[in-house]
């Protein structure tokens, strides 16, 4: 089985660099394209920006947009520490619900208005009640309110363990209260302005630097240019003709034509990869409500030779979605699920399904289709025959309404455990697609919730049971790689699947 992965891997490498390298530029000798301090970027993107509205938008990869037009209340260093963004300073109470924030002076948006704690609380709230993916994230947030001219305080119900974390995403941003389409046109404080004439939305977006920013630290260029780039061979062709300084990678197997473009390769752990088995009470499928099916699930993967096969070998195995640094990590779960296709016949034998079980799994172009025959192949050794439902535009739509019982996907492994829980786990949370309620993930949760040494034992019991219980079948932790042009350089952020925009400069 290992033989034929790696042959068809390889296999798909190959069609793949043969399809970028067909047509395009005939240059021979070209190198990656420079920067200079006060120059132009040029960005590579895989994903488009869903919306422009802060109340309404994403992050992961549509981070670099947001902080190119918008601030946010605090910042997030690329190693994780919390630092200020529009508030200089912050603290909590002693019972840590309610958490007050100093605005910093002097700030404006790009239309002139003055940052003020009144906008910045507005801002906060339309998050917490917009239609953002994480809007739960600010579920526990009962009221913010402007104490003052430069004050913005926010109470919670009960404690957020990650809530600064929080505020230095999409939660944290704060857009103009004048703005009469934001969804379109971004009005921020942020480093930089969206020229809309130049633009096009949906494949460029050119960006010019604010002459009165307040932190010019962080604003290395005058001008920005981000492009989005639909697939993975439109991405291979930009970065074969040298027409980015920066990308991240929709594959690893991109990464030998960028680096003999003359791309630098930059490796930081960043998220998961494998299935997420969202419907354990089988209301989709009525064999995912059985834990040994989900168990077999597990056992019927071979996650080194689908790491190597797919990844090439950059990142490890894992069968748990917490980070390593987190304080839920155990590496002794990491053995949990073995290949064993006899032991995945018996668990579902067990389980009432002696001729093994079927599963529709939604396919799309972004998942490779050799990695989905990859998978499919394997699975089918252990009697779970995967059927390929294929989707279109409403594809992300469908996956967050819970329309399929286990889907493949990624997700960021997020520096504290928390996050983790508020992303994936929690009764509200955007891939608890379900949104399946266990009393003992929530006993566990409120002992996470409230801090102190009894919180990073809760969080261990917690991956723990969701181990055991077979929530997910994560396959491996992969590197997130992104690459440079000569003249640039970026540092990963940890957790992200890009870094900072501020932390992509000029060498």
């Amino acid at each position: 089985m290992r033989r034929r992965i790696t042959a068809v891997a390889v296999g798909a490498a190959a069609a793949l660099a043969l399809t970028a390298c067909s047509g395009g530029s005939t240059g021979g000798g070209s190198t990656a394209g420079g920067s200079t301090e006060g120059g132009s970027l040029r960005i590579g993107a895989v994903v488009d920006v869903t919306t422009w509205d802060p109340g309404e938008g994403a992050w992961g990869n549509e981070a670099l947009y947001f902080q190119s037009v918008y601030d946010t209340l605090l910042r997030m260093s690329a190693d994780g520490e919390i630092e200020p963004g529009l508030a200089e300073t912050w603290e909590y109470d002693d019972s840590r619900t309610t958490l007050t924030l100093d605005l910093r002076d002097g700030v404006t948006f790009s239309d002139g208005e003055e940052l003020t704690a009144e906008a910045a609380a507005e801002s906060v709230l339309a998050y917490r009640d917009g239609a953002a993916p994480n809007a739960g994230y600010l579920s526990d947030v009962e009221s913010v309110e402007a104490a003052d001219e430069n004050t913005v305080e926010i109470r919670l119900s009960q404690p957020n363990p990650a809530l600064e974390a929080y505020l230095t995403q999409n939660a944290g941003v704060v857009g103009s209260p004048s703005a009469a389409d934001p969804a379109t046109t971004p009005v921020g404080s942020g480093p930089y302005v969206l020229d809309l004439d130049a633009s096009i939305p949906g494949s460029r977006y050119e960006l010019t630097a604010r002459e009165d920013y307040w932190d010019e630290s962080v604003q290395h260029y005058d001008a920005i240019t981000i492009n989005f780039y639909a697939d993975a061979t439109a991405t291979q062709n930009a970065l074969r003709d040298n027409q980015v300084d920066y990308s991240n990678l929709n594959s690893v197997s991109q990464l030998p034509d960028a680096e003999a473009a003359g791309y630098t390769a930059h490796h930081a752990p960043v998220n998961w990869k494998g299935f997420i088995l969202s419907d354990r009470e089988g209301t989709v499928n009525e064999a995912l409500g059985e834990v040994k099916v989900r168990q077999a699930f597990n056992y019927a993967l071979d996650r080194e030779a689908l790491l190597e096969a797919i990844e090439s070998g950059h990142g490890e195995p894992t069968t748990q979605i917490f980070g390593i640094e987190t304080a839920a990590y155990d590496e002794s779960l990491e053995d949990r699920y073995p290949y064993d296709p006899e032991k995945a016949k018996e668990l579902l034998a067990e389980a009432g399904y002696p001729d093994g079980v079927e599963i529709v799994q939604p396919q799309t172009s972004f998942t490779p289709a050799s990695d989905y025959e990859l998978v499919s192949d394997m699975l089918a050794e252990s009697n779970i025959e995967m059927v390929a439902d294929q989707v279109g535009s409403t594809f992300i739509g469908d996956l967050l309404g819970g329309k399929w019982g286990a889907f493949q996907f990624g997700l960021n492994q997020e520096p504290l455990a928390w996050q983790t829980y508020q992303l994936a786990v929690a009764p509200d949370a955007a891939w608890n697609v379900q949104h399946v309620v266990d009393p003992t993930v929530e006993e566990l949760a409120e002992r996470m919730r409230h801090g102190g040494d009894d919180a990073d034992a809760a969080a261990q019991e917690l991956n723990e049971h969701l181990v055991e219980q077979a929530w997910f079948a994560p396959i491996y932790r992969v590197d997130g790689v992104i690459v440079t042009g000569e003249g640039t350089t970026a540092t990963q952020k940890v957790g992200e699947a890009v870094p900072n925009l501020w932390d992509i400069l000029p060498e």
